[in-house]
């Protein structure tokens, strides 16, 4: 089954940080999901093809993770949109800081709480076709 135009391929790097002043390529992520005209996640397209949006979080030689972009619910305030990696847990749930407002697009900025707590800023490098 082929993709709306609309669905991306965003690939996330690993900004500048005290222990990384130059960011870092070798830590991110890479996920696909829907895009609306402003760049931010569309979370009706998604709702249809959520079996389609996924992530895979790469970090400097450690296994690849592979997971689902998945909305969690809460209302308009407090919905969040995560990066789940096993259905069955939720303690190993990544967190994308307003990833709802959000625009996806080169050079932006965006922050995610890993599964320890800790928030890590991240550099959109690349938004793509997904198809």
């Amino acid at each position: 089954m082929a993709l709306p135009h609309t669905f991306k391929r965003i690939k996330l790097n690993l900004a500048r940080s005290k222990e990384f002043p130059s960011g870092s390529p070798r830590h991110g992520y890479d996920f696909v999901a829907p895009l609306d005209a402003k760049g931010h996640i569309d979370p009706q397209l998604w709702q249809t093809h959520r079996d389609h949006c996924r992530v895979r979080r790469f970090w400097n030689g450690a296994d690849e993770q592979i997971g689902r972009v998945v909305h969690k619910p809460g209302g308009a305030e407090h919905a969040r949109w995560v990066f789940d990696y096993d259905a069955t847990r939720t303690d190993d749930d990544e967190s994308g800081y307003r990833f709802g407002a959000h625009v996806f697009s080169p050079g932006e900025y965006v922050s995610i709480k890993d599964d320890d707590g800790d928030v890590h800023t991240f550099r959109v490098v690349s938004v793509e076709a997904a198809t």
